[in-house]
């Protein structure tokens, strides 16, 4: 159990262990989703799917901790430090819902939670509006700042994209809502479909997709692309599949990473989807313990140079829920000195703010 809960730190964001979780688990049986019976129908088609579980397309690195670096590992994240949390709170800005879907633009919410705009569409990507990323709402990681708007709130979305059913990326108490307050299709990977059933997400609002699989909606694109990651929502692990996602419009694309390690397979998306302009790369909840499913900032700088020759680079899956021991603005400072000597341009919203495809729009607002 101690093994399973140290993995569980760097990918699911729910600290687990023994009596203790099963205890904060009580009352939590929705989230935690579908059972891997009811998923097993729609993932053996998959060429990607081997002994009752989805593979990486590449093997995992030769990389373990001792037993005492588990327990040191585990307990820098339950307990942290002031370095890992802001030291002043978060600046947010609330979104204006008014202003009408651009060509290319991005609102970042927090974590990896963004509002992607190609081409007069605007696409919804990993949206956890909860107070945890966790089965239970009394324990598991808490936000470190409040969410720029209320799901109410939104401008009326065209898709939602799932990168994965980890809880800091899919939230049942956000899935349910947005499908009383959108009318929007989910577009997930394989498996995931299970769990929004399970939620009472009607069949006609669910689309399934494999690795290189695509649907359109309109003159819209969505790719479902690979990613080096796993996948599971308490003890069973990799029964659904998890992605990256490429958003192809008639004049702009953009590419969304959700979760992942760094993979060769972002050279082959570049070949095959690209180039982008705009690209989504997660940054934050890396440690060497876990190389192969979290990238950190120069290898981001890396999978974005490997997807698009040009194109600006948004930082996503940091600042918001702390799943990592390393300091909480780390990442962004590291990303920012990477990219600049590899002369990417990179763009730094608050919470909140929307940022519209430009040269680099560099604001240190974590400083403060």
């Amino acid at each position: 159990m101690f093994w399973r809960a140290t993995r569980l730190i760097g990918g699911t964001a729910a600290v687990v262990g023994g009596g203790w979780a099963l205890g904060a688990l009580q009352g939590a049986p929705k989230a935690l989703g579908a059972s891997p019976v009811e998923i097993d129908g729609t993932t053996k088609r998959s060429p990607n799917y081997r002994d009752g579980v989805f593979v990486n397309l590449e093997p995992a690195s030769d990389t373990s901790l001792t037993r005492d670096q588990q327990f040191g590992l585990v307990r820098e994240v339950i307990v942290g430090g002031s370095a890992q949390q802001p030291s002043e709170p978060v600046p947010v800005v609330t979104p204006d819902p008014s202003v009408s879907a651009g060509d290319l633009a991005a609102t970042w919410y927090g974590h990896s939670s963004v509002m992607i705009e190609v081409d007069g569409y605007r696409i919804l990507a990993d949206p956890v509006w909860s107070d945890r990323c966790s089965p239970s709402r009394a324990v598991g990681p808490q936000r470190l700042h409040p969410v720029p708007s209320a799901l109410e709130a939104l401008p009326a979305v065209d898709a939602v994209i799932i990168s994965h059913d980890h809880y800091d990326h899919l939230d049942v108490d956000t899935i349910r809502q947005l499908a009383l307050t959108q009318r929007a299709k989910f577009f997930v990977p394989l498996g995931i479909g299970a769990h929004l059933r399970t939620w009472h997400i009607p069949d006609e609002r669910i689309v399934e997709l494999d690795w290189n699989e695509s649907a359109h909606l309109g003159e819209l694109e969505l790719v479902c692309t690979p990613a080096r990651h796993f996948s599971g929502r308490f003890l069973t692990r990799n029964v659904t599949l998890w992605s990256s996602w490429a958003i192809i419009g008639p004049r702009h694309r953009a590419f969304f990473g959700g979760d992942t390690g760094y993979t060769k397979s972002f050279t082959d998306i570049g070949v095959d989807y690209g180039p982008f302009d705009l690209t989504l790369m997660p940054v934050g909840a890396y440690h060497p313990g876990w190389p192969d499913i979290h990238m950190n900032p120069e290898e981001a700088v890396r999978a974005h140079r490997d997807v698009t020759d040009a194109g600006l680079l948004v930082p996503i899956h940091w600042a918001t829920f702390r799943l990592a021991p390393h300091p909480w603005s780390e990442p962004v400072e590291r990303l920012v000195i990477a990219a600049s000597g590899e002369g990417v341009p990179v763009a730094t919203p608050r919470p909140g703010q929307r940022i519209e495809s430009a040269p680099s729009q560099l604001d240190p607002w974590w400083r403060a």
